[in-house]
């Protein structure tokens, strides 16, 4: 590559990863806090006032991913056919609305109801934003430009949870209660945000007036190059997707990764709240927010510098299967520490874990799979995957109302996180194909393997 060309690229990568990443990262920020937000309305009255068990609060946070399953693979279909502008912004506004109705929820069967609605809304939003940054840079820098993005997760909590527990603790406003407060404190910014996306996202490099004619010209060479490579063996079809094996066993590694982060996610919250029975800890609202927090700080330091190793090295078996091992091992280990300290530290590793595996994953399926096969692709990963978003806190609240503790659902939870990593390396070990700094051969692309 020429000097000249060498400029290019380093100027294309450092605009995209400043004009398009942060504002996806910010829509995810919110669409990861709406999601969850559940999580902290739960031990923070939503139970109390509905009359919530453990496996109805497990159940109204799952019932969230069946519309969302429904409607997933049909939803980034039509991102890839109107646009990502249009369709994203219409996902955000939508969400936005429906979550801003959970400040009035006054029954369990309308908690459902709205959780299942949330779904429906939401469906579509994730995929489709990892096709959407796929399509603006060649796959040697994709690890890295989805890392930046995947920031967005664990910052969700780091900052939400002391914002959440704020608006809780602001109970009475309105002469509404704090958790509902909350509910519609997370909401308006979705609506505000989704509106802005209509008018601030570009659809595709060549619309992009904030890149140079040289810019807009390799740019667009550069991924026209790559999806010449992939289809050349492999036409872009959406039959493809469902066809191909390897879509089948990244979706079944998924399904384990999202089982350790949603169990995570939903009933961290809850965990910190039994300390006070545990160990006979007293905290106030706002400081079981920090605590929920905690994790979340290094797990994004971890995600970042875990990523860069990918960028640097090419993506292997092990930048995903690692992280899955430890964090199998740590999630049910933590509820054997004699201490509040103790048992943070070890979630803390588990969550340092599930999102260092979970960008690394993701700069897979586009490495194999275009056009609209890549749409339905990565859609159906992302739709399998999720099915563990409904069963993980449906599953932990039962096995903890029948058992009477946490300790045996989150032995279920390391199990599917060994799970993820016995069908990563098994994927690693049968073929040896890592990024490069140039296309990966057509035969490599039609086998979809990572090393």
């Amino acid at each position: 590559m020429s000097v000249q060309n060498k400029a290019v690229e380093k100027a294309v990568i450092r605009k995209v990863s400043l004009r398009l990443v942060p504002f996806i990262a910010l829509m995810f920020f919110i669409n990861f806090l709406d999601r969850t937000a559940i999580s902290f309305a739960g031990p923070n009255g939503l139970s109390k006032d509905l009359g919530l068990t453990a496996a109805q609060f497990g159940f109204a946070a799952g019932v969230f991913f069946i519309g969302y399953i429904l409607l997933e693979i049909p939803s980034n279909l039509a991102l890839y056919r109107f646009g990502a502008r249009r369709w994203l912004a219409r996902i955000m506004v939508t969400w936005g609305v429906v979550a801003l109705l959970f400040t009035w929820v006054s029954s369990i069967p309308g908690l459902y109801a709205l959780r299942f609605f949330l779904g429906v809304a939401e469906a579509g939003f994730f995929p489709g934003a990892i096709l959407f940054l796929s399509m603006w840079v060649p796959s040697r820098h994709r690890s890295h430009i989805l890392a930046l993005f995947y920031l967005a997760q664990p910052l969700t909590i780091v900052i939400g949870a002391p914002v959440a527990a704020l608006l809780i603790q602001a109970n009475g406003t309105f002469g509404l209660e704090g958790w509902r407060l909350m509910f519609g404190g997370v909401a308006i910014p979705a609506i505000v945000v989704g509106i802005i996306a209509w008018f601030y996202l570009s659809d595709s490099p060549a619309q992009a007036n904030w890149l140079t004619r040289e810019e807009k010209s390799w740019l667009i060479s550069e991924l026209d190059r790559e999806e010449q490579a992939k289809t050349k063996e492999r036409p872009a079809r959406v039959g493809e997707a469902f066809c191909n094996p390897r879509v089948w066993q990244l979706s079944l590694v998924y399904f384990g990764l999202i089982y350790g982060l949603y169990a995570l996610a939903f009933f961290l919250p809850t965990i910190i709240g039994g300390f006070e029975v545990q160990f006979g800890s007293k905290f106030s609202v706002f400081q079981k927010g920090l605590i929920t927090a905690i994790p979340y700080l290094p797990a994004g330091l971890a995600l970042y510098l875990w990523s860069r190793d990918a960028t640097k090295r090419g993506v292997r078996s092990w930048h995903v299967g690692v992280p899955a091992l430890i964090g199998a091992a740590s999630i049910p280990l933590a509820l054997y520490m004699n201490s509040p300290a103790a048992s943070i530290l070890v979630i803390t590793v588990t969550a340092c874990a599930i999102f260092s595996a979970l960008p690394t994953f993701w700069s897979i399926p586009s490495r194999f799979l275009s056009g609209a096969a890549a749409a339905a692709g990565i859609a159906l990963i992302n739709t399998i995957g999720n099915a563990a978003g409904f069963i993980a806190p449906f599953v932990t609240g039962a096995v903890k109302d029948a058992t009477g503790s946490f300790q045996a659902p989150m032995f279920i939870v390391g199990a599917f996180m060994l799970l993820s990593a016995i069908i990563i390396f098994s994927i690693g070990s049968s073929s040896k194909v890592a990024e490069s700094e140039s296309a990966l051969p057509a035969d490599a692309l039609s086998t979809a393997s990572v090393s």
